[in-house]
């Protein structure tokens, strides 16, 4: 017998998706990282990008959008998987003198670790850049630094750790220097034992009360 068109079975048409991503987004990210880490923001291309991440550039764009607005997730993934120790120091050491000899001994040993590129993305990657918003977002950054490390050294001169007389901000600007030279030394090369002896050779300078 022929069913009717009222009984014959119905068929729900199959929702249509949205087609999954074919690659883990945070090993990319990563990826992204060492890249621009290893080569600078702008030695670092579209292509360079696509082949350690292994997508191809419309999957980039879709994911991340640009090379700009990837480097902008890419420094701040950097800032907590690599570059945290600096806040963490501020904040759990009793005073700007302990936490800047931590600071240092830290950066001696994560500016060059064997299993990643030497120094300092935030630094590094800022070498030869000329594209303006990414040169003053580093920029920033940098001097963000300084700025909570001139305000620990403030904090310690109100609470009578340092003398009242200490200029707070020269000595903040010449912590972030050594810390930008032990990126760069540790780029050309320095080890960790190296740049240890440069961290302790800083701190003799720091006055106590």
């Amino acid at each position: 017998m022929v069913r009717s068109e009222e009984t014959k079975p119905q068929v729900k048409a199959a929702k249509t998706r949205g087609r999954p991503r074919s690659f883990d987004r945070a090993t990319a990210l990563e990826e992204a990282v060492l890249a621009f880490w290893e080569h600078g923001y702008e030695a670092t291309s579209v292509s360079d990008l696509t082949r350690v991440m292994g997508i191809g550039a419309p999957s980039l764009y879709a994911a991340f959008g640009d090379k700009q607005a990837l480097f902008a997730e890419v420094v701040a993934e950097y800032g907590t998987r690599y570059g945290s120790f600096t806040d963490r120091a501020l904040a759990e050491e009793p005073t700007a003198r302990a936490a800047v000899a931590r600071i240092l001994r830290e950066a001696a040993a994560e500016y060059t670790a064997p299993d990643r590129p030497h120094g300092c993305l935030v630094v590094h990657a800022a070498t030869n850049c000329t594209t303006p918003e990414v040169e003053e977002s580093l920029r920033e950054r940098r001097n963000a630094n300084i700025v909570a490390l001139r305000r620990r050294i403030e904090a310690d001169i109100a609470a009578g750790e340092l003398p009242a007389d200490l200029d707070a901000a020269a000595l903040a600007r010449h912590t972030g220097a050594v810390i930008q030279g032990m990126s760069q030394q540790a780029r050309d090369g320095a080890s960790r034992e190296e740049l240890a002896a440069v961290a302790e050779i800083a701190m003799t300078i720091w006055p106590r009360t």
